[in-house]
């Protein structure tokens, strides 16, 4: 754009990259290395190639890379952890409770966050720059609807550019971006298998996303839309699903699903209210705090939302809801469901 002439994008660029004596960017790259440093904050539960692929994308977009290992920060929180307790805790593959194998996790999360602002604070002053720099988080809209993040880990930043998008929209943009904006890296970054590595890997277990959550990100943007867009409680999004997914689903595979979503859905809503502001981009956002203003507390066994739900299971007819699944109308919920008090989203 500067080379195109705008000077309004010039001007900004001077200012944001703190540019002396006339002196502009022509080069994205090098504007880049001004301002936004990327970090690598790996530990030994972390693959060679996810090390690998954000290097070559920090290198293609030109920020400034760091690598380092958080290994001895959390071996030091678990030493301590076990002289106040006489216990250390273990992972699940190593034989460890659900308990243990989680507060790990939360563990190598939580010191990220603090790593990401001490060097957010420190850098700029490390090489003689003015001002702080601002994190940015990295949760998305699926994690947060689902809750599967932990408190005050990447989820707490000063703004997260995601945070309002859904898995699946996310992916479309990294597969466009490799094309259209030239950082082909993006291509293999979709293309990995969603883990959080927070787990050891070991040679008959890989850390899994969709495994943990117990859901597929197809369907946690689903729900969703439906959750959020369309206003629907368990009762008439079961009753979507049913006319959505009846052609592959039997009713009680969808209530099954439904109930697992608002389960977690509903336990996990508190930490809505703590997540870092988001750009909002998307009309299914479920943040707490300004967009989605829902109750952060419910009665997580949502008895006669369940209720309703296994007596619906009980009057359908599968062969009817199959029929109504391979019905042209319904094929694409970005259509429009219309129905929170109706099953039928023709209504």
């Amino acid at each position: 754009e500067i080379a195109n002439g705008d000077e309004q994008v010039k001007a900004d660029a001077i200012r944001i990259g703190n540019y002396k004596d006339g002196q502009y960017p022509t080069d994205s790259r090098e504007l880049v290395k001004r301002i936004f440093y990327s970090v690598f904050m790996g530990s030994e539960n972390n693959s060679k190639m996810t090390k690998s692929r954000a290097k070559v994308l920090a290198d293609e977009i030109g920020s400034w890379h760091l690598e380092v290992s958080i290994d001895g920060l959390v071996s030091s929180l678990l030493s301590l952890f076990q002289t106040l307790t006489g216990k250390r805790p273990r992972y699940k593959v190593d034989g460890g409770s659900n308990i243990e194998n989680l507060s790990l996790q939360n563990i190598q999360a939580r010191i990220r966050m603090v790593l990401a602002f001490m060097l957010a604070s420190l850098l700029p002053w490390v090489h003689n720059k003015p001002g702080f720099y601002l994190v940015l988080g990295s949760t998305n809209a699926d994690e947060g609807l689902r809750g599967n993040l932990t408190k005050y880990d990447c989820s707490s930043a000063d703004i997260n550019p995601i945070g309002s998008l859904s898995k699946q929209d996310l992916r479309a943009f990294l597969r466009w971006a490799a094309i259209h904006l030239g950082y082909s890296s993006l291509a293999y970054i979709e293309a990995a298998p969603p883990t959080a590595e927070l787990e050891p890997i070991r040679s008959n277990y890989t850390q899994c996303d969709e495994v943990d959550i117990g859901m597929s990100y197809e369907e946690l943007s689903v729900y969703g839309r439906l959750r959020k867009t369309f206003r629907c409680g368990p009762v008439s999004m079961f009753q979507n699903l049913c006319y959505r997914w009846g052609a592959r689903l039997s009713p009680s595979q969808v209530a099954e699903k439904v109930k697992h979503f608002f389960k977690y859905y509903s336990i996990n809503r508190h930490k809505m209210t703590t997540m870092t502001p988001f750009y909002h981009a998307e009309s299914y956002s479920p943040e707490d705090n300004r967009f989605d203003l829902r109750q952060f507390l419910y009665n997580t066994r949502w008895p006669y939302q369940f209720q309703k739900i296994d007596e619906l299971v009980h009057e359908l007819d599968v062969k009817d809801v199959q029929k109504l699944g391979n019905h042209d109308t319904v094929a694409a919920l970005s259509n429009g469901v219309g129905a929170t008090g109706s099953g039928n989203p023709n209504v």
